[in-house]
């Protein structure tokens, strides 16, 4: 679904109000500046005794009773606020059967950095919510599509076209990630991905089982080995620009764990609800290899999905368990609930090997960094100490928050095994975030910049920041900050 975005330099006029179905009205808190209907709403507004922080929502009395939702906006919104407002703001104009072909914005009032930012956010918030979800509901009626965002008063400059590329990496990471697990098996999504190469022109190898055991990736086919399909696998994509496909490249590297059963660790029926989307963190990386490639991006990026099931089966694997990850580390099996990090471990490794500028790697690892940080923020963990105010930075730009844990060498003790070089992890389960993160450590060159984003924002009810569904696909804007923005793998 493509949406044209509209950008006309000139204020609104009464003519162009009336014209509209649909207007979203961008103010600051502090004055009513001139646009039209400003005296029929500043009415209606100051009579009521809301809270004017929220969006107000209104018809406008004309031919067309046009929707209005407007916000009066402090000067001094967060990126996160701005953009949970936009949401809000968007929510307006998808009531009951309601579902707007066009919406127009229009700002009044602010300077044109803010003017920029706002529309941005908005225009970032109606393409989230216009894009819908696979459903297998038999009464599901057919939405209008959104077909069109027009900006009045647009600020000179103003170039949207990150924010459509995230919206659709966006969406490809929440479409993927909400499919049943007998809809997105490894072999399923593996076809997915294939004809997505195929579309966008991306270098595809798959790595299966009998490849992974040649190559004695052990701590990947430990996982494996519980599935009876036996389709697990790794898949390496590569986007490469034309003309700079020898500069060093951003290696996206996702957990793809298409259901988490637990294996013989069973997790309890609460537990295991919603295990279907502990593919999240591959669905991301995808994403945001897409949004990438849309862009244009001039270096290669590599993205490598670790695709797999944790199966229980008698041939699953166990605690006290030791098998030899693909970089010859030994590793004693102690909960097979952590299979995350096993699969990673070699994926990682794998990635290593092409000596990328900079890894980013995704995953809905573990609950303690959700116990930590609750489902609003993400747990970020890198090898570069240097990095942590770019790493924040991007999180509060973006608003797709993340907050750095410690990645201190001395963690490493809970981690120590009788018998082979490492505990996969503990069964106290204190600090486990950063256990993972410390473990998978070991399986990533330290000559090369690293980034783990626990993602305990995978999931979110209500919805977050911009994105309005508790899937958030949440990665794709932060990571676009991160290396479009920051720079970060110029810094690095």
């Amino acid at each position: 679904m493509k949406v044209a975005i509209k950008q006309n330099k000139n204020p609104a006029t009464a003519q162009d109000i009336d014209g509209q179905d649909h207007l979203i009205i961008l103010i600051p808190r502090s004055t009513w500046p001139d646009f039209p209907y400003k005296e029929v709403l500043q009415r209606r507004v100051e009579k009521q005794s809301a809270d004017d922080h929220a969006p107000y929502s209104t018809e406008l009395p004309n031919n067309r009773d046009t929707r209005v939702s407007l916000a009066r906006i402090a000067p001094d919104l967060s990126p996160f606020d701005t953009l949970t407002l936009a949401r809000k703001l968007a929510a307006a104009h998808w009531q009951r059967e309601l579902s707007p072909a066009k919406v127009a914005i229009v700002t009044a009032g602010f300077d044109t950095a803010t003017a920029a930012r706002l529309i941005e956010a908005v225009t970032a918030a109606l393409l989230a919510k216009a894009r819908p979800l696979p459903s297998y509901k038999s009464d599901q009626k057919p939405q209008r599509p959104l077909k069109t965002i027009e900006i009045f008063a647009s600020p000179a400059g103003l170039d949207l076209a990150g924010t459509v590329a995230e919206a659709e990496g966006n969406h490809l990471a929440r479409a993927l990630t909400v499919l049943p697990p007998n809809e997105l098996t490894p072999a399923r999504y593996r076809e997915r991905v294939a004809e997505l190469a195929r579309e966008h022109g991306w270098r595809m190898k798959f790595f299966d089982i009998k490849t992974l055991r040649r190559m004695k990736a052990g701590a990947f086919l430990a996982v494996a080995q519980g599935s009876a399909a036996q389709d697990d696998g790794i898949v390496h994509l590569r986007y490469e620009p034309k003309g700079n496909s020898k500069k060093p490249a951003l290696a996206l590297v996702g957990k793809g764990i298409c259901f988490d059963t637990g294996g013989h660790n069973l997790k309890p029926a609460k537990s295991m609800q919603g295990m279907h989307e502990d593919m999240a963190g591959s669905a991301v990386a995808l994403g945001t290899l897409l949004a990438l490639s849309r862009l244009k991006v001039d270096f290669p990026v590599d993205c490598w999905l670790a695709l797999a099931q944790n199966m229980i089966s008698p041939l699953a694997y166990k605690q006290n368990d030791v098998v030899t990850a693909l970089n010859g580390t030994t590793i004693e099996v102690v909960h097979t609930d952590a299979e995350g990090r096993m699969v990673l471990a070699d994926t990682l490794a794998l990635a290593c090997r092409a000596q990328p500028a900079f890894i980013i790697d995704y995953a809905t690892l573990t609950g303690t960094c959700i116990y930590a940080l609750g489902t609003g923020y993400s747990g970020a963990f890198t090898n570069r100490a240097g990095l942590i105010n770019n790493i924040i930075g991007a999180g509060v730009d973006s608003g797709e928050r993340v907050w750095p844990f410690p990645t201190d060498s001395d963690y490493d003790k809970a981690l120590e095994s009788d018998i082979a070089d490492v505990k996969q992890c503990t069964l106290e389960g204190e600090a486990d975030h950063i256990l993972a993160a410390r473990f998978l450590n070991r399986f990533v060159d330290e000559k090369i910049p690293w980034l783990h984003l626990d993602l305990a924002s995978a999931s979110h009810k209500g919805g977050l920041a911009h994105i309005p569904t508790a899937t958030t696909g949440f990665g794709v804007r932060y990571t676009l900050d991160l290396v479009l923005a920051k720079k970060i793998m110029r810094q690095s």
